[in-house]
């Protein structure tokens, strides 16, 4: 297994201000004078933060520039089907990304926002997963025209899977640091969770930082838990390790 000295080395490296710019929390960062819009931007970042990171970073500069107009929050609030004209991406339709604005304006207009949401899924946590909340609260609103985009990019924790974009921005929310914007303060970072993905996986095994050979939910426990070793107050800084060691190797 790797040794501590070796990981914060990695953490140390990574973590600054640097990683920003080529990394989807560049979209928050944009906004981080305004909680709201900040929370937004990560959000829907957040949604399409899969597949090659160029090409996803170029279409979320699209949407924030061209079609939000720089404005998330007023352009969520405000929010009428039609206004993406035709932006997608990948699994996503237009229709997907309708579907799931749809049910994000109402929850800022009645409902309290992502960050109460959030704090509710980690304060009642079913099955010790609050993800399980977010999901519900999205599920119950969709149409029944909701496609299978929909339900790619707001996926179901019961089925299992890591829930890698969910973990990914409630790093980017609690965590306070040079990349992290810690605008949230409902959990300690104790209780944040390791964002997993097949890179992140294969390099944690490598590490000898897991043993599963499934990339689920329960791997993305038994890492948080083995980095807990490392720093049980913040375990989830070593993400920034994972990438490091990956470049480094």
């Amino acid at each position: 297994m790797i040794t501590k000295s070796e990981i914060d080395k990695l953490v140390c490296k990574y973590e600054n201000t640097d990683f920003i710019k080529d990394d989807p929390i560049q979209f928050p960062h944009r906004y981080k004078n305004s909680k709201k819009d900040c929370e937004i931007a990560g959000f829907i970042s957040s949604l399409i933060a899969y597949g090659t990171r160029k090409v996803f970073i170029k279409k979320l500069d699209e949407f924030f520039v061209d079609i939000a107009e720089n404005e998330p929050y007023n352009f969520i609030v405000n929010f009428r089907k039609g206004d993406l004209k035709k932006f997608n991406y990948r699994f996503g339709t237009t229709s997907d990304f309708e579907e799931i604005f749809v049910v994000l304006r109402r929850l800022y207009e009645k409902d309290g926002g992502l960050e109460k949401l959030f704090e509710y899924g980690y304060k009642n946590p079913i099955n010790e997963n609050m993800f399980i909340h977010i999901s519900d609260y999205f599920y119950a609103r969709f149409s029944e025209n909701a496609g299978q985009g929909t339900y790619f990019m707001i996926p179901d924790p019961k089925k299992g899977g890591a829930m890698k974009r969910m973990c990914m921005y409630l790093r980017w929310n609690v965590r306070k640091g040079p990349v992290d914007l810690g605008i949230w303060d409902f959990m300690p970072t104790s209780k944040l969770l390791i964002p997993l993905d097949t890179h992140v996986a294969r390099l944690s095994r490598e590490m000898g930082l897991l043993t599963r050979k499934a990339n689920d939910f329960k791997s993305v426990i038994e890492i948080t838990e083995n980095l807990k070793n490392f720093d049980s107050n913040d375990p989830v800084k070593y993400d920034f390790a994972m990438f490091g060691y990956g470049v480094n190797n």
